[in-house]
C-alpha cells in the first residue's frame, strides 16, 4: 500500500519540477527577447566610449564652462535619472550624465569584479580622459552618488570646482541609523536580490517596476526606457550593493583628512525631508516612530555635509523625497545653477532658498 504512495508522489514531485524548469526556461527566453527589443527601440541617446575594455554611455549636452557632471544613486536609472533636470541645466552650461558598468546602456559588469567608490571614480576618470571632457567640473551626485563623487574629487582635486549633494549618503550614516532603524541596508539588500533573482529568470520584474504614480516627476518617456533596462542592471547594482561597505569606508577616509575635506568648494546640499508614507515604511520595515527618527538623523547628517566646505550651505526641503530630481527638479536646477554661477565668479541668483548649517 505505501509503496504505490510513495510512487505517486515521486511522480507528482517529478511533474512539477518539470513544469517549474519549463516555466524558468521560458522565463529566460522571453526575457532575452525583452532586452533585444529594448535595445533595438531605444539606442543610448550620448556616446559608447571605451574604458578598460568596456564601453560606457555619457551622454553631454550644452556648452560652457564648468562642465557639470551627474552621479546617480544606487539604482538601475543610470543617466536617466537626471532626465528632469539634464536639459534645464544644459541651458546654462555643459551638463554630462553617464551610465555605470552594467546600467542601461554600458558594457555588463564583470564576474567576480568589486564595484567600490575607487572602482566608480577610477571609471569616471578613465571615461572623461578617453571622451576628452575637460575641466572644471561641477559634480552632482544623488544618495550613494555622494560618496563616489568624494572618492573622484579626491582623486582629482584640481579638476572638482563645485559639488552639489541631492539626499546624498553620508558615510557615517549605517553607524548612526543602526540603532534606531536596524540592519536597514540589509534588508534593502535582500529586496534586490530578490529583484535581480525575478529578472534573470523570468522577466517578472518587468511587472513590478515603479510607475509614474511613484515617481510622478519622472517624465513618462524616461521611465519608459529606463524600465526597459531595468532588470538586466539589477546584477551591477548588486554588485555595487555588496560593495557599500568599502565604498562607505572609502569615503570616510576622505572626511577624515581635514576638518572641510571640500575646502572652499561652492557646495550645495539638498536634503529630503518630507515625513515618509505608510508604504514607504513598509518597503524599509520601518514603524511610523523610526521613520521619524530616521529623517531627524539625517537631516543631522546633511548638516554635517554642507559643513565638509567653507562654503557649504543647507536646503531643507519639506516636500521631496529621495528623489529630489523628480520631486522637485526646480530646486536641483537651481542649485546647480548656483554653484555653476559660484564657481565663474558670478553673482549667485537671487531667490535660492538656503540655509547655512
Amino acid at each position: 500500500m505505501l509503496r504505490p504512495l510513495v510512487r505517486r508522489l515521486l511522480r507528482l514531485a517529478a511533474g512539477l519540477l518539470a513544469l517549474v524548469t519549463l516555466a524558468l526556461l521560458g522565463g529566460v527566453v522571453y526575457e532575452q527577447r525583452a532586452r533585444s527589443r529594448v535595445a533595438a527601440d531605444h539606442p543610448p541617446p550620448g556616446r559608447l566610449v571605451t574604458v578598460g575594455g568596456r564601453a560606457l554611455h555619457l551622454d553631454c549636452r550644452g556648452t560652457g564652462s564648468p562642465t557639470v557632471l551627474f552621479e546617480a544613486g544606487l539604482d538601475a536609472n543610470g543617466s536617466l535619472a537626471w532626465s528632469a533636470v539634464h536639459d534645464s541645466v544644459a541651458l546654462t552650461t555643459r551638463a554630462c550624465a553617464y551610465d555605470r558598468a552594467g546600467i542601461m546602456w554600458s558594457g555588463p559588469v564583470r564576474d567576480g569584479e568589486v564595484r567600490d567608490a575607487d572602482a566608480v571614480a577610477a571609471d569616471l576618470g578613465g571615461l572623461l580622459d578617453a571622451a576628452a571632457e575637460r575641466g572644471p567640473f561641477v559634480l552632482v551626485g544623488h544618495s550613494l552618488g555622494g560618496p563616489y563623487a568624494q572618492r573622484f574629487t579626491a582623486a582629482r582635486p584640481a579638476a572638482v570646482a563645485g559639488v552639489v549633494l541631492v539626499d546624498a549618503s553620508h558615510p557615517d550614516q549605517d553607524a548612526r541609523l543602526r540603532p534606531v532603524v536596524g540592519d536597514l541596508m540589509g534588508r534593502m539588500s535582500a529586496q534586490m536580490g530578490v529583484a535581480k533573482l525575478l529578472a534573470a529568470t523570468g522577466g517578472m520584474l518587468r511587472f513590478l517596476l515603479p510607475d509614474t504614480a511613484q515617481f510622478p516627476g519622472f517624465p513618462p518617456a524616461s521611465l519608459a526606457v529606463a524600465g526597459g533596462y531595468q532588470p538586466q542592471g539589477m546584477t551591477a547594482v548588486m554588485a555595487e550593493a555588496a560593495a557599500l561597505a568599502a565604498s562607505m569606508t572609502q569615503a570616510r577616509e576622505v572626511t577624515a583628512r581635514a576638518e572641510r575635506p571640500c575646502g572652499d568648494r561652492p557646495v550645495v546640499v539638498l536634503t529630503a525631508l518630507r515625513p515618509m508614507s505608510a508604504a514607504e515604511r513598509a518597503q524599509l520595515g520601518l514603524s511610523e516612530p523610526q521613520g521619524v527618527a530616521m529623517r531627524a538623523i539625517w537631516d543631522t547628517l546633511h548638516v554635517e555635509e554642507a559643513a565638509w566646505s567653507t562654503r557649504g550651505r543647507l536646503v531643507r526641503i519639506p516636500d521631496s523625497g529621495h528623489y529630489v530630481q523628480f520631486d522637485r527638479p526646480d530646486l536641483v536646477i537651481g542649485a546647480v545653477r548656483e554653484v555653476v554661477a559660484a564657481v565663474r565668479g558670478a553673482p549667485v541668483e537671487a531667490g535660492t532658498t538656503q540655509r547655512r548649517p
